[in-house]
């Protein structure tokens, strides 16, 4: 079911809810006024007939049935009875005997003075009329057919109403509901509208204050996210290939070359280390991609243990010397870390290896002495890492390009690299909920600080 017409029924509900209880309570107000009303001119018809009877000495039982026999104010089928003392009848009008009156009932009026009671279609009320020396019980009894009238006139006029309104609640609620989504239909016409082409465009956010304009702003802020990530990935995938098909291109040039006519064997051999060194760049930039996916994935976190910090950083130092003689790495502490547990963090030794082997090698790489300092200290419950090294530097137009993969700096062009290295230490320091930093001179040397939270169990 549509919301327009959900909402459209919720409507009707409520109206039809609205009417009920109104006509409810319209209808038996007025019910009760009847009841009330009717029983105050019984009361009334019997005092004066009692006051006639009692009080008129030139009255008697006759004339006052003579009289009231034919008086146009009589109720509808009016039956008056007035007992005595002695609960002997002093006057009554009801010739047919219809109403049932017994001692008991008697006695329940003169101890209460007054009660009201039905016997078939007649409404009585019974009252205690006392004069200076002595009490009488007076019956009164008709029936209200001009109240009974009105009230069905009312249920009938009630229904009528109720029912035409409820059809006008219909109509409203359409009409009302339409107007309310108007603009979520103006959003989602919008939306349509917008296909991977064209994520540069924007909904429309209306009057900026109520929640479809809340709704369309949340919308505009996804689809920022969407269009940065389409063209983060359009350039990953462009920058990818471009990387990957240099290489290649070299492997297959020289595999030609080769073939176009026998080469001695010291030929063949420098022809095939110069191919091994393409295919290790195109290893070393597939690794690097692969890693770069992997620190992207939520799942990453699920491999998270305990490991210690110094360790990993002293693996990923010697591991780096193993294969580079020329690169100078010195490491300090701080003296305040003496516990182990100062430096144990929860994260993947892995990840964490090749972020700060990627930081080490490229404060190596962009110095002219191959020299990097490492320091580590620990603070408020952050463990934090320090490179410094006094290489070429950073542009500042750079630096805020540098998390970009595949972005290298306009002075580091003639350096061998791919530009990946930052961008894939920052999805890694992220990934532990860590903060990286750089602070970088041109001609003067770069400083990366990583701060990464204690393991706390």
């Amino acid at each position: 079911m549509q919301i327009r017409a959900r909402l459209t029924l919720q409507f009707l509900l409520m109206g039809g809810i609205v009417m009920v209880i109104a006509s409810a309570a319209i209808y038996f107000s007025s019910a009760s006024f009847r009841k009330d009303d009717f029983s105050t001119r019984l009361e009334n018809k019997a005092r004066i007939t009692s006051k006639l009877l009692i009080e008129v000495k030139e009255i008697d039982a006759d004339l006052l049935r003579r009289i009231e026999k034919d008086n146009p104010v009589n109720l509808p089928k009016e039956k008056i009875i007035i007992y005595n003392y002695e609960n002997r009848i002093l006057y009554s009008s009801d010739e047919e005997k219809v109403l049932k009156i017994d001692d008991a009932l008697l006695d329940k009026i003169r101890l209460e003075g007054r009660i009201r009671f039905r016997q078939g279609e007649y409404e009585v009320l019974g009252l205690l009329y006392t004069e200076k020396y002595d009490r009488f019980v007076v019956i009164a009894a008709a029936t209200d057919i001009v109240g009974y009238l009105k009230l069905r006139n009312l249920r009938i006029i009630l229904f009528v109403v109720s029912f035409f309104s409820l059809i006008l609640f219909s109509f409203a609620g359409w009409f009302y509901a339409g107007r309310a989504l108007a603009p979520i239909s103006s959003v989602v016409e919008q939306v349509e509208d917008i296909s991977i082409a064209s994520l540069n465009l924007r909904v429309d956010e209306g009057n900026g204050t109520d929640e479809i304009a809340i709704l369309a702003r949340t919308f505009n802020k996804m689809l920022e996210r969407l269009e940065v990530a389409f063209k983060t990935q359009k350039d990953f995938i462009s920058n990818a290939s471009h990387e990957l098909r240099t290489p290649l291109t070299s492997i297959n040039g020289q595999l030609e070359v080769l073939l176009m006519k026998d080469r001695s064997s010291s030929e063949y051999k420098k022809a095939i280390t110069s191919v091994l060194e393409d295919i290790r760049n195109i290893i070393d930039l597939s690794n690097r991609l692969l890693l770069l996916a992997q620190t992207s994935s939520e799942t990453t976190g699920n491999m998270f243990k305990r490991v210690q910090i110094d360790e990993i950083i002293w693996q990923a130092t010697d591991e780096l010397k193993r294969y580079n003689r020329n690169y100078n790495i010195s490491i300090s502490m701080d003296d305040s870390l003496t516990d182990a547990n100062q430096m144990t963090i929860f994260g993947d030794d892995y990840l964490l290896k090749t972020a700060i082997s990627n930081i080490v090698e490229n404060a190596c790489k962009y110095s002219d002495d191959n020299s990097v300092s490492i320091s580590l200290e620990c603070s408020s419950g952050w463990i934090i890492i320090s490179f410094i090294d006094h290489g070429i530097g950073i542009n500042t137009a750079d630096l805020k390009h540098v998390y970009e993969p595949f972005h290298r700096g306009s002075n580091a062009k003639t350096i061998p690299g791919h530009g990946i290295g930052l961008s894939l230490v920052n999805s890694i320091i992220k990934n532990h909920n860590g903060i990286i930093s750089l602070i970088s001179t041109i001609g003067k040397g770069t400083r990366v600080i990583l701060k990464l939270p204690v393991y706390n169990p």
